[in-house]
């Protein structure tokens, strides 16, 4: 036992041997502590918490039995991959979960040799696992493969594509279907219909099992258990809707208690001797074991920080934040043109159309963990006349990209992509900061571009697209509450046009072009340099980056020969990159200075950190401003300069 009475089992696991060196009387208690640590830890950090509670018993019972890192585990999505982390060398920096420079938001291969794959999108680890299993048959190994999949996860059509080419494979590889009937909303689609059916109808394995008993006390009861194989298939198909599982080639076992630690272990240690495809289904409560996340599934899938004593707490109305703006602004326009139809990849909450869909249910579509079919399903609808608005997160978008080119683009059709978490997003790290979206979606024909600073603007970017009647249009918009400010009204055409927050044409010398909400701490550097430095800049907000303004931008040109460029995006093809084109195509004498986020993964934390971190917060850029502008006015008083360009 350990020196501390709270975890007196919990604190001497270091490792999975220390897992497996206990007794099985042992497992259910640690299993009790290492779920109040999860509560007491993920309360102080904020963090994925519903799912990982309903993980414990399960990952207990893998690490127990399988001979973990030599048998490979993949978890499919690593928000239910904290008692893992716990397990494997990380409780004592557990506490740095998500914060800047500490423990990852989900498995890392860099952080953990127990970490055998990286994992943030969804539905990746049956292909990944079908992977590994061949390389180790192609080396002639023999350890255990497994997939560790969300029935949330199991909505992807990768994980349909995954199982396909396994099944068929003979591999031998193991999916482990953890089931608690939820993803972050509750799971739509035909395959969750086909689970829950499965949940509800236990009697096939209980009658093969009374079949299986009493053939073997039988006089010639081997041959009777041999003639029973013949009629597995129909009593399957008579009990159970539908063998999906095992016409794709897998051998389905279950449903299992996924909180009851010794039948768990007693499955897994028979199940380590079966060789080939085989799809473990697992019966498990989101929000196990914590009263507030057992009756609020939803909310407490992820939480901020709370004491844990009392739960999340209702303090006074916030400010609604951009997805809540972008959704209540939808519902506003869906209610006078029955043509808006909403379509999401299963973030009803998270993209805060939990209104939309109630007033709405026949307009809204949460058509699962599907990125791709979201899309294709968007054109259709956009092809037949109405006004799909696609509400998504930047990095999921990413997930169907191919569908945003062939599908919409090519054919010209007028769908409208509300881009959710644009920019750095914080502690989830980078399998979702919104870092390409400006980059891979301006090079792609028939496409406009925005992107908006706040919620005035954001309302009317939105109207704006919806009266595009051909060509799509992509509104970029980040994670968080807009900032409040003062702003003269204007009206939806003018979100197509850069607008001045500092200075205007009139001026000369050097100019600040940014857009989306960093452009605030562009204008509060530059309005530091004038009052400090007597160095005056303007500040330009670009709202749309394609099309470009060449018209204003060339009168800019001529007025202003040197530009910073600030931008939430990757600077490879970003806004910087389509300013640089502009005027190297037209022979323009400016010389650019880009920011932007540099040519590296940025790691989690919170937003200020990460900022700071590359030099995008306000005081590194005023300390750049100053030495690119003070240093370069003096040049440009004597000369035009050439067309050259900085990076940093």
């Amino acid at each position: 036992m350990s020196d501390n009475p709270e975890y007196p089992i919990l604190f001497t696991i270091n490792s999975p041997a220390d897992v497996k060196a206990l007794p099985v009387a042992d497992l259910t208690p640690l299993a009790a502590e290492l779920r109040r640590f999860l509560i007491e830890t993920v309360a102080r950090t904020g963090g994925h918490l519903g799912g990982n509670l309903g993980a414990v018993e399960l990952t207990i019972a893998l690490h127990y039995i399988y001979d973990t890192p030599r048998d490979l585990i993949i978890w499919d999505v690593g928000a239910q991959a904290y008692p893992h982390k716990i397990l494997t060398g990380r409780r004592d920096r557990f506490h740095t979960l998500r914060q800047y420079q500490g423990i990852a938001p989900f498995p890392r291969r860099d952080e953990s040799p127990y970490d055998i794959f990286g994992v943030g999108h969804s539905s990746t680890s049956i292909s990944a696992a079908l992977g590994m299993a061949v390389a180790r048959d192609q080396r002639g190994e023999n350890h255990k493969v497994l997939a560790v999949i969300g029935d949330g996860g199991m909505t992807g059509g990768l994980a349909f594509e995954g199982l396909n080419n396994a099944g068929i494979s003979g591999r031998d590889i193991t999916v482990v279907l953890n089931d608690n009937s939820m993803a972050i909303s509750p799971n739509v689609g035909a395959l969750s219909q086909h689970l829950a059916a499965l949940r509800a109808d236990p009697r096939f394995e209980k009658i093969k099992d009374s079949m299986w008993q009493l053939a073997g006390r039988l006089p010639r009861g081997s041959q009777l258990r041999k003639a029973l194989h013949g009629v597995d298939a129909g009593i399957r198909a008579m009990l159970i809707p539908g063998i999906w599982f095992e016409r794709l080639g897998f051998r389905y076992i279950g449903p299992i208690d996924g909180h009851n630690l010794p039948e768990l272990v007693r499955m897994f240690e028979w199940l380590r001797g079966i060789t080939g495809p085989v799809l473990v289904h697992v019966l498990t409560e989101k929000g196990k074991g914590y009263k507030y996340a057992e009756e609020d599934r939803i909310n407490l899938h992820s939480i901020s920080k709370m004491d844990p004593s009392v739960g999340p707490v209702k303090g006074k109305k916030s400010t609604p934040d951009f997805s809540a703006i972008f959704s209540d602004e939808l519902l506003q326009i869906a209610a006078v043109d029955t043509r808006v139809v909403a379509i999401t990849p299963a973030m009803i909450e998270g993209s805060k159309l939990n209104k939309y869909q109630e007033t709405f249910p026949d307009r809204c579509f949460d058509v699962g963990i599907a990125e791709q079919h979201a899309v294709t399903f968007a054109a259709g609808l956009a092809a037949q006349g109405m006004k799909p608005v696609v509400v998504i997160y930047s990095t999921f978008l990413q997930r169907a990209y191919d569908q945003v080119i062939h599908d919409v683009a090519l054919q010209n059709l007028p769908v409208v992509f509300g881009i959710d978490r644009g920019g750095l997003v914080g502690g989830d790290g980078p399998t979702h900061h919104g870092a390409f979206d400006l980059s891979y979606l301006r090079a792609i024909p028939n496409m406009s571009v925005l992107a908006a600073r706040d919620e005035m603007q954001l309302r009317l970017m939105l109207r704006a697209a919806l009266e595009v009647e051909s060509g799509s249009t992509a509104i970029r918009f980040p994670r968080g509450n807009p900032e409040s400010r003062d702003l003269p009204p204007f009206k939806t055409s003018d979100v197509w046009k850069p607008v001045f927050l500092r200075g205007g044409l009139k001026g000369k010398g050097g100019v600040i072009i940014s857009l989306g909400p960093i452009v605030y701490e562009c204008l509060a550097a530059a309005e530091e340099l004038a009052r400090d430095e007597g160095l005056n800049l303007a500040v330009l907000d670009l709202q749309c980056v394609k099309p470009l303004d060449t018209e204003f931008l060339t009168v800019l040109a001529s007025r202003y020969p040197l530009w910073m460029t600030v931008e939430d995006n990757a600077m490879q093809g970003g806004m910087g990159s389509a300013l640089l084109e502009f005027i190297s195509d037209r022979g323009l004498a400016v010389r650019v200075l880009r920011l932007g986020l540099p040519d590296r993964f940025i790691t989690h934390g919170e937003r200020d950190d990460l900022l700071r971190e590359i030099g995008l917060d306000k005081e590194s850029l005023r300390q750049t401003a100053r030495m690119f502008f003070g240093e370069l006015n003096a040049v440009t008083a004597n000369r035009r300069l050439g067309n050259t360009a900085t990076e940093r």
